[in-house]
């Protein structure tokens, strides 16, 4: 029994030995490897790139008064719609009391010289009456008479604009009524009734009343950086996606880059404005993130593989062709896929990337 233990022990240890060798044999053995087949197509390849910026109105004016005052009634409140010369905001004047003194010093004199040219006004009709003066010495009394008038109702007008900022002979053009200079919607009113306001001076820019802009005419306006700049001009076209919108894309044309570049954070960056086309019902808001792309480069129709079925050798390009070596020259890549120019048609099959089981 005991010799054939032993025997069933050598044999099964041979056996294991043997298995080992075979073992080790196989896994020294190389694998053929396996590739993909790629087949060369006709395409378009574009090489974008991507402007961060905002959505703005072309023109965005500030509604300033002409006087200083207090705000005492506003018409209108944001998101509205207003035509040039509607009414926005009234300013009630608090007059300067050394200009009202004045004014009414000066409404005094011209009634006192009023009162004293019309008594000699009567006088002289009287005697023209009765025949004793010449026509002529009458009406040069009259013509002093007029001009007395005309020169206190000045006055009288000149003291209700001090006090009201309104002329009678004039209230269509008061100054007290603050009105929108452009056709558009107002954006923001930062006032309230009881505000003090003060006009435009050399010493400050005034208060500003209301910001209107035309919402219709809208631009995108970003930073581009150096390297990209000297690839685009103006005129091309754009995309825009706006976030805020679902991501929704608005054609553009490029219209503005800057001659100057602004340095931040150590590179330098070129403003640009690009004019957007707003398609019919769609209203957009001042202020929305956006980005624009803009093609700097494109292939059209061009033979197009994926840039990892070229293999490089010094300043060569190959691909495998029928497990060939084949020279090929290469154009404008995506990153992902490349042109090649020369070297293959169109439905050509190509050796791709390597199937790993």
């Amino acid at each position: 029994m005991k010799k054939v233990l032993k025997a069933l022990f050598f044999i099964a240890l041979i056996a294991a030995v043997v298995w080992t060798f075979v073992y080790l044999f196989k896994k020294s053995k190389p694998k053929e490897k396996e590739y993909a087949e790629v087949e060369a197509v006709i395409g378009t390849i574009q090489k974008k790139t991507v402007i961060t910026g905002q959505i703005n109105p072309r023109d965005e004016v500030a509604i300033k008064p002409q006087v200083s005052g207090i705000i005492s009634e506003i018409y209108k409140e944001a998101g509205q719609m207003v035509k040039k010369d509607e009414v926005i905001a009234m300013v009630k004047i608090i007059p300067d009391v050394a200009n009202l003194a004045a004014t009414e010093s000066q409404v005094k004199l011209a009634k006192l010289n009023l009162d004293n040219v019309e008594k000699s006004f009567n006088r002289q009709k009287a005697l023209k009456d009765k025949g004793l003066i010449a026509a002529e010495e009458f009406e040069n009394s009259q013509l002093e008479y007029e001009q007395a008038k005309e020169n206190y109702n000045n006055a009288l007008d000149q003291l209700n604009i001090v006090k009201e900022g309104i002329s009678k002979n004039a209230s269509e053009y008061t100054n007290t009524s603050i009105k929108s200079t452009i056709d558009g919607m107002i954006l923001d009113i930062p006032v309230k009734v009881g505000n003090s306001v003060i006009n435009a001076n050399t010493f400050n820019d005034g208060t500003t009343i209301a910001t209107v802009a035309d919402m219709r005419d809208m631009i995108f306006e970003g930073k581009m950086d150096e390297t990209e700049v000297g690839r685009i001009n103006e005129g091309m076209p754009m995309v825009i996606t706006i976030g805020a919108m679902n991501d929704r894309r608005f054609d553009a044309v490029l219209e503005y880059i800057a001659p100057k570049g602004t340095s931040e954070s150590g590179a330098v960056f070129f403003q640009m404005k690009a004019r957007l086309i707003i398609p019919d019902g769609v209203n957009l808001r001042a202020g929305y993130s956006a980005n624009g792309e803009i093609i700097t480069e494109q292939a059209v129709d061009a033979i197009i593989v994926p840039e990892s079925c070229i293999v490089y050798s010094n300043d060569s390009t190959f691909v495998y062709k029928d497990n060939i070596k084949t020279p090929v020259k290469t154009g404008l890549s995506d990153g992902v896929n490349i042109v090649v120019t020369e070297g293959l048609q169109s439905g050509d099959k190509i050796r791709g990337n390597e199937i790993f089981k």
